[in-house]
């Protein structure tokens, strides 16, 4: 569990007046950086973009901002990091958006000496605002440095949740990693077996159709996004085998017909739910106190 993560929730507001910061994006002709460019523009900010045929003007581009956001496929996340970094200024402040963040602000805290944050967008591209969105922060060093870029995401109706790098990941596999297999899993035997998604909705429950509309935004997303974001740690290469391992052996009960042994698996499984509903549950009791709570971004990470 991540007892020391804190959650906020924010108040519904939106600031129209801010003092303008130079931001550069790199990869921000990608689909999160736009959101992030269009979302950060839209409130007065300067915001440039650096993208891979750029680099001859990085140093241009890096020195003379205030904040960088790199926002790159995963698997060039930390080579991003270690080529920026020398472009960089003491004072700027340098924080990503991947989706893993142990690697990515071990890097950023070894090759960059001022300011470093990791964020993790607890969404896609497609949203429309910041309104009601997850972003998980995760302190480096100099925290003060980013207060208004998190005030800046707290003033468009964002949630921040504070935790560590290696706490972010670990329930990332659980979070992310499996359940996009699932989707991913679902979809490919849906396409294979070709059936007529549009009948089967005619006459759908609930839950099946938001299960469709899920599976329906991942297959929207870029494939390889998709497919890193499963292959990002060997935690999760190994979460999803042990998945694997687990639907392959209730299928073997189910090809057997082994009735007593099914609902074994089902008891087992619902007495871990009933164990656990009442700490899960409990933050949804508690938002009226915990609207004002406001995150300490002081959390000592050694590399």
């Amino acid at each position: 569990m991540l007892n020391s993560c804190h959650t906020t929730l924010i108040p519904k507001y939106r600031t129209n007046h801010v003092a303008p910061r130079q931001i550069t994006i790199i990869g921000g002709r990608g689909r999160m950086g736009r959101l992030f460019k269009e979302q950060l523009s839209l409130v007065g900010h300067n915001v440039s973009v650096l993208e891979h045929e750029d680099w001859e003007y990085a140093d241009k581009l890096l020195n003379q901002t205030e904040l960088v956001l790199i926002s790159v496929p995963i698997e060039y996340t930390v080579d991003v990091i270690k080529r920026a970094a020398k472009y960089l200024a003491p004072t700027t402040a340098l924080c990503d958006i991947t989706s893993v963040k142990t690697q990515p602000t071990q890097a950023m805290l070894e090759h960059h000496s001022g300011p470093v944050m990791g964020l993790h967008p607890m969404f896609g591209p497609n949203i429309k605002s910041l309104f009601g969105q997850k972003v998980v922060v995760c302190p480096g060093r100099n925290d003060d440095s980013f207060q208004w870029f998190l005030d800046f995401i707290k003033s468009q109706g964002g949630e921040l949740i504070v935790c560590t790098p290696e706490e972010h990941d670990q329930m990332m596999v659980i979070v992310q990693a499996t359940q996009h297999f699932c989707r991913f899993s679902l979809g490919i035997f849906l396409a294979q077996s070709k059936v007529d998604i549009q009948q089967t909705l005619t006459m759908s429950t609930p839950n099946y159709r938001q299960e469709i509309d899920i599976v329906k935004r991942l297959f929207s997303q870029n494939p390889h996004l998709c497919v890193d974001i499963m292959l990002a740690t060997e935690e999760r290469c190994d979460a999803i085998s042990f998945l694997a391992d687990t639907y392959s052996r209730l299928a073997k009960l189910v090809a057997m017909k082994d009735r007593e042994a099914l609902i074994q698996e089902f008891d087992k499984a619902q007495s871990f739910f009933e164990e656990k509903i009442t700490s899960f549950m409990q933050p949804l009791n508690t938002i009226a106190i915990q609207r004002d709570f406001q995150p300490k971004l002081h959390t000592n990470i050694s590399i």
